[in-house]
């Protein structure tokens, strides 16, 4: 559907446009479900006891969610929307994503996205990912549906984790100089070095200790809040501060040798 291939296509600016690819997505889903002819699924595949024979598909995704649903029923339910929209294609391609969005909200909703990395970027990557795994996922997977929401989540967290990266080495020399490090070219044979490599071989060298080099990657390369490792450690922000820095100064010294050597 236009709907679902507009939402899944790179989008330039999405922020300007107040456009959501989620919502999108949505908009289309209810479009087929409430229609004056409605888009229908067979109801007793979701249901033990159903009201009549097929309800509209956004009533299908509503008993999915419900906790009463039995885990058999809910099982069957996605082996039939995942066949459809391999089989039939359009409309249940839009169908079979549209299923996962109350699931991807809520999931991009706790993702840590750095300030930078726009929220429909993020969604966008997400409805790529179901949009894919649809077609890859294999068909007598257990729990289907947790293989499409494994997919999308894998798929936003790599993307968040770029662009932390990304801000990093723009803003911090230290973790630049790591970068640059880890881009060298090795010597014939030799393993690529990512930049958790290029730690491990500096605290080898007693250049950093273990408690540093595990404080820059986490903060660093993961991006996690300082504020959460001085709670962790037991040290104020400041002096946390204070010991990265030092150690980023040791670091960048290392580094600078190394690559002047190579």
């Amino acid at each position: 559907m236009h709907h679902l291939h507009q939402a899944l296509r790179p989008a330039a600016r999405p922020q300007s446009t107040g456009r959501s690819p989620l919502g999108e997505v949505e908009q289309a889903f209810l479009a087929l479900a409430q229609g004056s002819e409605p888009l229908t699924f067979p109801a007793r595949l979701v249901c033990d006891e159903p009201d009549r024979a097929t309800w509209p598909v956004d009533r299908v995704r509503a008993h999915l969610a419900h906790p009463s649903t039995r885990a058999e029923l809910r099982e069957r339910t996605w082996r039939e929307v995942v066949r459809r929209a391999r089989d039939l294609g359009e409309p249940w391609d839009t169908v079979a994503v549209a299923m996962t969005v109350p699931v991807l909200r809520r999931m991009l909703a706790r993702l840590a996205r750095p300030a930078h990395l726009e929220r429909a970027e993020v969604e966008q990557e997400a409805l790529a990912a179901v949009a894919v795994a649809l077609r890859t996922v294999a068909a007598d997977a257990e729990r289907l549906d947790r293989e499409l929401f494994s997919a999308a989540d894998r798929a936003v967290h790599r993307l968040a984790y770029a662009a932390r990266r990304q801000a990093v080495r723009e803003t911090d020399p230290a973790a630049a100089r790591l970068d640059h490090l880890c881009s060298v070219p090795q010597p014939e044979h030799a393993e690529p070095v990512d930049e958790f490599t290029a730690l491990a071989r500096a605290v080898q060298d007693r250049v950093v200790d273990v408690d540093e080099a595990r404080l820059i990657a986490r903060t660093r390369l993961n991006g996690e809040p300082m504020r959460l490792l001085a709670a962790e450690r037991r040290v104020s922000m400041r002096q946390l501060y204070r010991h990265r820095t030092a150690a980023e100064q040791h670091l960048a010294a290392y580094l600078k040798h190394h690559l002047r050597d190579r």
